[in-house]
């Protein structure tokens, strides 16, 4: 058994996922639009988004698709874990411009550096880099 996450777009999901491919080391493994879709349940100006898209990270994969109504994520986080606070500044950074920061990149009594926002796709995140550098 294997625990994925799967995220929702308002028409943004083929973007999100490229621009994490691009930043994050991802890997695209499929994108599907709704346009090749026997059934469409959507508005002809969503027959060019993504029906289903999914994308490895690290050793996880995330899911999307892009759903006319779709809510930004609440009260549930895409989560990363990094070793180098380097690189946790860097995704911090690069991940929140544009976006809503809940909680700024700290040190925390559980980390080295941590962060909790949502980005300018929608998708909220968390990030925890807990080894202690000198």
């Amino acid at each position: 058994m294997r625990l994925d996450v799967y995220v929702n777009y308002k028409g943004t999901c083929e973007e999100a996922f490229r621009f994490y491919e691009q930043n994050l080391g991802g890997r695209i493994l499929g994108i599907r639009y709704h346009r090749d879709m026997k059934e469409s349940f959507v508005p002809p100006e969503f027959r060019d988004k993504v029906v289903h898209a999914q994308i490895e990270i690290g050793n996880a994969v995330l899911m999307g698709a892009d759903i006319p109504n779709a809510e930004p994520m609440r009260s549930a986080y895409v989560t990363l874990t990094v070793d180098q606070e380097a690189e946790a500044e860097r995704l911090y950074k690069l991940l929140s411009d544009g976006g809503e920061i809940f909680m700024k990149m700290e040190k925390t009594s559980f980390a080295n550096r941590f962060a909790m926002w949502r980005d300018r796709f929608g998708t909220s995140w968390m990030l925890l880099q807990q080894s202690m550098e000198p």
